[in-house]
């Protein structure tokens, strides 16, 4: 790969970087000023209808990768601009939580959910979906969506 392209790509990749965590940031301001925020919000969790469900196949699929992992993985779940419909859900596998973070558990399988994307996701469900194109952590259900794609990776924010 020439020099050029790779500093045209990394150019790009900058700038959309910039622009998500733009309509992330502005999201999250609007709809802060509704929302509590934790004063401890790294060790606690909301409970009640702003809590995020963890469904029992996705703490089973956890616990396989975990089995399969020297160190207990958390799984982590952030909104970002794209997608189809607006914004995306993404799902990584990490060992460290950050100062923002709200941890939700279910059977000692962890799921990370930082403030910001936490305000897309107020009393949405977690589940592992298995079907004959993929299997993957989805959001099967979320108040805070109008609607999406039919893939459930991408939604639209009410």
């Amino acid at each position: 790969m020439s020099r050029s392209l790779i500093r045209r790509i990394a150019t790009s990749v900058a700038h959309r970087l910039r622009q998500n965590h733009l309509i992330l940031a502005s999201s999250y301001s609007s709809s802060s000023s509704s929302a509590a925020v934790a004063s401890d919000s790294a060790s606690s969790a909301p409970t009640g209808s702003d809590s995020v469900d963890i469904t029992d196949n996705c703490v089973r699929k956890m616990k396989e990768l975990q089995a399969s992992e020297a160190a207990d993985k958390m799984l982590r779940l952030s909104v970002e601009a794209g997608g189809c419909s607006g914004f995306q859900y993404a799902f990584k596998l990490e060992d460290m939580t950050n100062d923002d973070d709200r941890i939700f558990e279910k059977d000692g399988v962890k799921l990370v959910i930082d403030n910001i994307s936490y305000d897309f996701v107020k009393g949405a469900t977690v589940d592992y979906v298995e079907e004959l194109i993929r299997s993957a952590f989805q959001v099967t259900t979320n108040p805070s969506a109008v609607g999406g794609c039919s893939c459930k990776s991408s939604f639209m924010v009410k």
